[in-house]
């Protein structure tokens, strides 16, 4: 007769049976050694029939475990795909959604091809820092040149009373100072990408939280 599990009964087994078993597997005994002539094993203490009986047992529980994971888990994903929710990116099923989370949610962003959003946060951060940065350092280069040519303007006579020689400089540091070229605004469009991602993840969270509180499986 087939059982019936809420998801996140499921999921709760499934994590517990992962230690189970793997606390089973390292906890038995399935080899021993024992001389011709005597009837217990070496290592175990206990006679051959029972080392042979405690094997057999230990070995068919992690089976039956192993049997009971693999059934609850493929369970799971098949309700996964096909149980749909949504979402503020539309509908989609909770296996879509824990695979955009779980896109979304990598901290090591640079270390992950697939984690889009932030790679195109860091890349327009690291343009506008950079660009920043040179534009800064040649506006400073341009401000001492200035200066040394005004110095230079005014430590010389000149009998041209209306050619007021300081607005050429004026003129000059108008011309070629260094602006930062930013059409698209990039310093918003990182503060809405990192609030879609927030947004977006919190929202994820809750859509698969509750779906997995109503939605049964059978195992």
């Amino acid at each position: 007769m087939a059982e019936k599990l809420l998801i996140t009964q499921a999921l709760d087994e499934r994590d517990l049976l992962v230690k189970k078993i793997n606390s089973k597997i390292e906890k038995a005994s399935f080899i021993d050694i024992a001389k011709k002539n005597e009837e217990k094993v070496l290592d175990n203490h206990i006679t051959r029939e029972e080392f042979a009986k405690n094997a057999e047992s230990a070995y068919q529980q992690i089976v039956d475990l192993i049997d009971r994971y693999q059934r609850i888990d493929a369970a799971i994903v098949a309700s996964n795909a096909k149980t749909m929710i949504s979402t503020s990116y539309g509908e989609m099923t909770v296996a879509g959604a824990i695979s955009l989370r779980n896109r979304l949610r990598e901290t090591k962003a640079l270390d992950c091809d697939t984690n889009f959003e932030a790679i195109l946060q860091w890349k327009m951060q690291s343009d506008f820092e950079n660009f920043v940065q040179v534009a800064e350092e040649r506006n400073a280069q341009l401000r001492s040149t200035a200066e040394n040519m005004r110095l230079s303007i005014l430590g010389k006579e000149t009998k041209v009373k209306d050619e007021k020689p300081l607005e050429v400089v004026e003129a000059y540091v108008r011309e070629n100072t260094t602006e930062l070229v930013d059409p698209i605004g990039v310093q918003k469009k990182i503060e809405k990408l990192e609030e879609k991602r927030t947004v977006l993840l919190a929202e994820l969270d809750t859509q698969i939280k509750v779906s997995n509180a109503t939605t049964f499986i059978e195992i």
